[in-house]
């Protein structure tokens, strides 16, 4: 094995996996005899492609992505369980792989037996092994059915199991799969509260995971994948925000495919300005900036219509709500039949994360809805308090 620069753990350069495409089993039959002569599949499906990627000593990593943007595969490719079709992959030190549920268990086996097999893998002496398998068997924390066949286990039960025998290998780089995401609330504390300890010790983390809050908490550089390909990689906090953003601009894409009827109707927006921006990206605003919405809506009865204004997360759950009817705000009135209401948040108390900002236009009585708009909203920052605002507070007494 080469020697790693400056410290680096992983190494991967013009990394792409393709598989070839099989639908009929004559198709089988040649694919494999074109591996067999050491050429490349005629017609294959590119899953990753051009991944140029290098992890250093003490780094956590998270990768994120939607299902089957190539998050697994480049796991693979990495712990050696997958061989590049183009590319090459470097890695140096002890790596603790915990990819996929049983992986590497023999569901016959007990418990104790599967223990004994993975740490084995894994490069510990049998010596060793009876020196730390109270401590394993204590934090799986299974009770009787570390004596059992494996193939009784709950997938809960196999996750704490396989990261009870990572964590006593004490490996240089811990790469793991959405584990997190199965055990029972206490087990990913322990968990959690694990590999904490173990980055603070100078270990190095891989984690795949479609939760931004774990990515977060443990991660300080994220690496986002979009169809096999690296979107974008930096700081955890800009990078799953702008993640998080994409999302957000996906369900904006089905609302806006309903706005060619809305916007001919009686009461209809033109315009939804934030911070002066009228494009399609998200807004984006660092704690504290002020906020500033400006609408333009078409009358065609020339009666002063209603204008309603909410911000909610991307999930729907609503932030804050008002109307120009609730606060009596009197619009700018352009011409005979369009109205312009502008109206500023000084210093909105909203936590990182991504928002919808939504404008509906309301007949004068504001009982019928006419249109509606929403425009993205990214705060950024590095903050980690929960919610969605911060509210003003004090230690002590």
């Amino acid at each position: 094995m080469s020697t790693p620069v400056a410290d680096t753990l992983i190494s991967l350069h013009g990394v792409g996996k393709s598989y070839p495409q099989i639908f009929r089993t004559k198709d089988r039959l040649r694919a494999l005899a074109r591996l067999i002569r050491g050429q490349a599949p005629q017609h294959a499906a590119e899953v990753i492609s051009g991944i140029d990627l290098e992890v250093k000593r003490g780094e956590s990593l998270g990768l994120i992505g939607i299902n089957g943007a190539g998050k697994s595969t480049l796991l693979k490719l990495i712990t050696g369980v997958l061989t590049p079709t183009t590319g090459s992959v470097k890695v140096y030190g002890r790596i603790a792989p915990l990819l996929e549920l049983g992986a590497g268990f023999h569901p016959e086996y007990s418990g104790r037996d599967n223990v004994r097999l993975n740490a084995t893998l894994l490069g510990m002496s049998p010596a060793l092994i009876d020196q730390r398998m109270d401590s394993i068997i204590a934090f799986a924390d299974i009770g009787r059915y570390i004596d059992e066949p494996v193939k009784n286990y709950s997938s809960g039960m196999i996750v704490r199991l396989g990261f009870a025998v990572v964590a006593a290998t004490e490996p240089d780089l811990l790469i793991t799969d959405e584990v997190l995401a199965v055990g029972d609330e206490s087990f990913q504390k322990k968990c959690v509260q694990w590999i904490e300890a173990f980055l603070a010790k100078g270990g190095t983390l891989l984690l795949v995971s479609h939760s931004m809050y774990h990515i977060q908490k443990l991660c300080r550089h994220a690496c986002w994948l979009q169809h096999g390909r690296i979107e974008r990689i930096g700081d955890v906090f800009e990078v799953t925000q702008d993640y998080l953003a994409w999302h957000e601009r996906q369900s904006q894409d089905a609302v806006d495919g309903g706005r060619v009827r809305a916007a001919a109707g009686e009461y209809a927006l033109l315009d939804f300005l934030v911070n002066d921006d009228d494009g399609q990206t998200p807004v984006l605003l660092r704690p504290g900036e002020p906020l500033r919405v400006c609408v333009t809506i078409r009358a065609r009865d020339h009666r002063q219509p209603v204008l309603a204004i909410g911000l909610k997360r991307v999930d729907g759950t609503p932030v804050y709500g008002t109307t120009s009817e609730i606060e009596a705000a009197a619009p700018l009135r352009v011409d005979s039949d369009h109205y312009l209401w502008q109206l500023a948040f000084d210093a909105p108390a909203l936590l990182p994360g991504s928002y919808l900002l939504e404008a509906h236009a309301l007949d004068p009585e504001g009982v019928r809805l006419f249109d509606s708009l929403e425009r993205g909203l990214v705060v950024r920052g590095q903050s980690r308090e929960f919610g969605m605002v911060r509210l003003p507070h004090r230690w002590g007494g």
